[in-house]
């Protein structure tokens, strides 16, 4: 007993399998994140294929974050009391299933229910394996780890337009989901076969009101963003799902505040150092994802580029980041000035690229390719100094909960871009077309205009209305990045004092 204790215990400070492990979780974690980009190249051959509307598109879209954002919190809690591996075992399964009935998908109602079905395995997923990365290395590793992680990350969000685009070259569009299929079952037999099983020691009772409450309250909150653009934000619907999402999580708050054993410690959210890795989290989160989403739409809209076209173009976004995370040009960056200081940096960068792209590239391609390889470059200097400020603020035995943290907000991000950027692009191209209000997409706008001079107008009026939503996105991500500098920098002096994390005092079950 003794010895299976030390051994245990010894086993998060460098397991003798982590690299291998890493590259396991960076598989699980590539196939979840690619489906948060993957559709938006596959805009133009669903609206044509499934007669799909605007709404459709952008349900098709946020139904798989709605369920993500609404289930990470319970996600990361149940890993941490039941395990680990566990979940990221349910997670693939889950993601293949939902990932075959969203390849099959004969309508859009059955697509978007095909979509969220896979939400819940994307919550699974996104909970454990940052989590599982947190158990397996010691400190001295750790920041490379995250950065590696990270890059995949960063590859997943930028690569599924890319991938999208090669499988709707040479297959029709439900191809972009059966892939995951082999992806999934290969990561299951690796995760089975490696992955060692970690748990919260506490055993703490299960907080089921408070994992109802954070559900019902994400979900609504999350709902109302993205009902926004297509009921009025001032609409009762809208302004009602905003106002019961955020009364159930005050009561949620109240209620974790008063219980002995709950699911969300709010004592984090006085570290700045969490606050601010979350903050910069969610903004840049909300420019790269709204931008992304209007960015591919554009190249095949109004450059008239195909989907494979349109996917390479976006490539060199990720290899930028895979370059440089790759090389460690971040981890190093932050050993020597600082997080707070690699965090504006990038995305000093990332809001820079955004507005390249929208000032340089309305009509042709080069502002685009500078603004992506100038995204690429922030992206990869800031997401793995926030993932590790975020992660280095929650202890070891509430990774689970810490990754759920982060994956909720970066999701509420996500659907906050595409939401409000969506909005921005709609309002001014109204404002320029008026005869286009009642299209109800960009491609019937041009198919109802008269001659080419009409066709001109709506295609610089899409334009103009890019132009202006990228700029909102670039404002966004730099307000993040100066505040959450701000606030970390602010942290550390306190925190200066306090010594090293302590190790994980987390327990690693023998596998039978």
């Amino acid at each position: 007993m003794t010895a299976t204790t030390a051994a245990n215990r010894t086993a998060p400070a460098g397991h003798p399998q982590r690299w291998l492990i890493l590259g396991v979780i960076c598989l699980a974690q590539l196939t979840v994140l690619l489906d948060n980009t993957v559709l938006s190249v596959a805009i133009p051959s669903l609206t044509r294929e499934l007669h799909a509307s605007t709404t459709d598109i952008q349900w098709m879209i946020n139904a798989y974050s709605l369920v993500q954002s609404g289930l990470l919190l319970t996600a990361g809690n149940a890993a941490d009391r039941y395990g680990r591996k566990r979940m990221l075992v349910a997670g693939l399964a889950v993601f293949g299933v939902g990932s075959l009935a969203a390849g099959l998908a004969g309508t859009s109602a059955q697509l978007i229910a095909a979509r969220a079905g896979m939400g819940v395995g994307g919550a699974l997923l996104m909970t454990t394996t940052l989590a599982v990365v947190v158990q397996i290395f010691d400190d001295t590793e750790r920041v490379k780890a995250i950065a590696l992680w990270s890059t995949v990350s960063s590859l997943g969000f930028a690569a599924g337009p890319l991938v999208g685009g090669v499988m709707l070259d040479h297959f029709w569009w439900g191809a972009i989901f059966l892939i995951n299929i082999p992806v999934a079952a290969v990561g299951l037999f690796a995760v089975v076969a490696l992955v060692p099983e970690s748990r919260n020691p506490q055993g703490d009772r299960p907080d089921l009101l408070g994992a109802l409450l954070s559900t019902v309250g994400m979900t609504a909150v999350v709902y109302a963003i993205i009902s926004g653009p297509e009921h009025g934000w001032s609409s009762a619907e809208v302004l009602g799902a905003a106002g019961a999402g955020l009364l159930v999580l005050g009561g949620f708050v109240l209620w974790e505040l008063r219980i002995p054993y709950p699911m969300l410690d709010m004592h984090f959210f006085r570290d700045q150092r969490f606050i601010g890795a979350v903050a910069g989290a969610v903004l840049v989160a909300f420019g790269m994802t709204g931008s992304l989403f209007l960015l591919t739409q554009h190249l095949q809209f109004v450059l008239g580029y195909g989907p494979l076209d349109a996917g390479l173009r976006t490539a060199p976004l990720a290899l930028t980041v895979v370059a440089l995370n790759l090389t460690g040009v971040g981890a190093r960056l932050v050993g020597r000035l600082g997080t707070p200081a690699v965090i504006a940096s990038g995305m000093a960068l990332v809001s820079a690229g955004l507005a390249a792209i929208a000032l340089l590239g309305s009509h042709g391609y080069g502002g685009m390719l500078l603004g992506l390889v100038v995204m690429g470059a922030g992206v990869a200097l800031s997401m793995p100094a926030m993932a590790n400020a975020i992660m280095s603020a929650i202890p070891p035995e509430k990774a689970g909960v810490g990754a759920g943290i982060n994956g909720t907000l970066a999701e509420f991000g996500n659907g906050l871009g595409v939401a409000v950027l969506g909005a921005v692009l709609n309002s001014r191209f109204a404002a320029l077309v008026p005869a286009a209000v009642g299209a109800v997409s960009l491609p019937a706008a041009l198919a109802g205009a008269d001659g080419a001079g009409e066709r001109s107008r709506i295609e610089e009026a899409f334009a103009s209305g890019l132009e202006t939503s990228q700029l909102v996105g670039a404002a966004a991500v730099l307000a993040g990045g100066l505040l959450a500098a701000a606030l970390l920098r602010r942290a550390e002096r306190p925190a200066a004092g306090h010594g090293a994390p302590q190790a994980p005092a987390d327990v690693t079950k023998p596998r039978a």
